[in-house]
């Protein structure tokens, strides 16, 4: 028969082994905590620009892409245009740094094509999103 207190003793010896080898403290890798790193806008051609973004903490392309597309609202704005449809958009990872290359042709009427977005309600939603534009 176990005495209770040699018992005892050896429960709280295994717990205390146990609790040392779990993480009492939550330990991240960063994602998830988007951080915007900057906006670089090149002009192509008379109404076609180029916005190059770097972020971290990115979930994957779409978070990217979205940056690049709420410059080229901003963007829009700013050049008193309304509408901007996108060409193409460059996605690449680099350790944890998120790089996106978006083109967008801006203009002030609604182009054609299939990805095209209104400016301002854009520029809107990237602002409720936190995302920033300049």
């Amino acid at each position: 028969m176990v005495h209770p207190f040699t018992l005892a003793a050896t429960l709280t010896t295994a717990t205390a082994a146990l609790g040392a080898c779990t993480q009492s403290a939550e330990v991240t890798d960063g994602r998830g905590q988007q951080q915007y790193g900057g906006i670089q806008t090149i002009l192509l051609d008379d109404g076609l620009v180029s916005f190059n973004v770097a972020m971290t903490g990115a979930t994957g392309r779409a978070d990217v892409e979205a940056y690049g597309r709420c410059a080229a609202a901003q963007y829009a704005l700013d050049k008193e245009y309304g509408f901007a449809r996108q060409v193409r958009t460059i996605v690449k990872k680099d350790g944890r740094t998120w790089y996106g290359d978006a083109v967008y042709m801006i203009s002030a009427t609604l182009p054609e094509g299939l990805r095209t977005i209104d400016a301002e309600v854009t520029a809107a939603e990237c602002a409720e999103l936190g995302i920033p534009t300049v």
